[in-house]
């Protein structure tokens, strides 16, 4: 037993030791506070979308990244301006990097907003599972690599951690929304008018309505609204599809995938016919409400806190304000079910836009603090383990 000595003390080493009691206290943690296990499980949930992304097909994402200013103004064409300027050849593995870096810096500047404006203490773990996990955000920007969603969250939590101080935010927020209707006219009606949002309770219910402040608002939103109708009735491809299809293909690393073009009739598409698409499968999209309706009540922790921020707001006219506000981002979204048919992106980005606006309201002057999301309610947890696991919503 004597000789074995030597043997067990290199085994059972110190930093053996060490980390078994590690173990033993995350254990204890865990069950303590299971939010952080719903984090653990997100992560693995996030890599399993991934996984299955990268293996499909990107047909629409790709063309995107082929669509430049060849042909004069276009819609839908400035990623692919951009990205024309570093590729004279485009490889369809370039969507992934692309969307996947995109996807990772939105998910650090969400940390970091979240951080700032809650904290990431066990208090508020509850909060952020419900956003950062939740199947609307960041698991169905994970699906949807590639689509230009995310850039329009992305731009939207920017302009939450820049300071607002000056009508230079007005004018920043302007341009933000210009280049997300240069990325995709939808952007109008997605994430525009929460930018708007977001402008008006961090900087004219702080700074107030001067004039100098109304102007340049103003002069703002009708630059955003006419390059809106230019991308819409201006932006249409002026040469024969044919053509405009030979010039993708000459663009393409491989330009025997010829199936990758098979989106090029969106450029020629009016208005008139995505409206008729979207009524002829409202009857299938219909089938999906009841099923949103769900996914929407499982964040009603996060919901309940949202309502109680907003009642606790000192001002009345800063309550009328967000309510309206909230009105007007469900509107837009309310006109785009009723002229595009992909409901299932609509319904997660009005989500995003609800978590992004509660963010901002939560910057206003409140009355008194308001009772966080409870870590110990079994009926909380469960939702919030349910949101943990569902993958997302999807595309269509």
């Amino acid at each position: 037993m004597a000789r074995c000595a030597p043997c067990i003390r290199r085994v059972i080493s110190p930093q053996l030791v060490w980390l078994l009691l590690f173990g033993c206290r995350m254990n204890l943690r865990v069950r303590e506070n299971p939010w952080r296990l719903m984090l653990a499980v997100n992560v693995a949930v996030l890599i399993g979308v991934f996984l299955y992304k990268i293996t499909r097909e990107p047909y629409v994402p790709y063309i995107h990244l082929l669509v430049d200013y060849h042909f004069g103004f276009t819609k839908r064409a400035l990623i692919g301006a951009v990205v024309s300027l570093f590729f004279s050849k485009v490889p369809v593995w370039l969507v992934f990097a692309l969307s996947g870096g995109v996807w990772l810096v939105t998910l650090g500047l969400f940390v970091q907003l979240f951080r700032r404006t809650f904290g990431l203490d066990d208090a508020h773990m509850p909060l952020f599972v419900f956003m950062a996990g939740s199947p609307f955000f960041l698991k169905n920007f994970m699906h949807t690599l590639g689509h230009f969603d995310i850039y329009g969250c992305a731009l939207a939590i920017c302009l939450l951690l820049v300071p607002a101080r000056s009508v230079a935010f007005v004018i920043s927020a302007a341009i933000a929304s210009m280049i997300l209707i240069l990325i995709h006219h939808i952007h109008f009606l997605m994430y525009v008018p929460t930018i708007a949002v977001i402008v008006v309770l961090r900087y004219y219910l702080v700074q107030g309505f001067a004039r100098r402040n109304a102007i340049v608002g103003i002069a703002a939103a009708l630059c955003v609204g006419l390059l809106f109708l230019a991308a819409q009735f201006w932006g249409t491809m002026a040469v024969p599809e044919a053509e405009f299809v030979r010039y993708l293909q000459s663009r393409m690393a491989d330009p025997t995938r010829t199936s990758l073009l098979s989106f090029s009739y969106i450029w020629y598409q009016p208005l008139s016919r995505e409206i008729q698409d979207t009524w002829e499968r409202m009857p299938s999209n219909i089938l999906g409400i009841p099923v949103f309706a769900l996914l929407i009540w499982l964040h009603a922790p996060l919901w309940k806190y949202f309502v109680s921020l907003i009642r606790s707001l000192t001002e009345q006219l800063h309550r009328r304000i967000v309510i309206a506000a909230i009105v007007v981002v469900s509107l837009a979204y309310f006109v785009m079910f009723a002229m595009v048919f992909d409901y299932s992106r609509w319904i997660s980005n009005w989500a995003v836009c609800m978590f992004l606006i509660l963010h901002a309201v939560k910057t206003l002057p409140a009355s008194q603090a308001v009772p966080l999301v409870s870590t110990d309610d079994r009926k909380t947890t469960i939702f919030g383990w349910i949101v943990t696991l569902i993958p997302r919503v999807g595309i269509v």
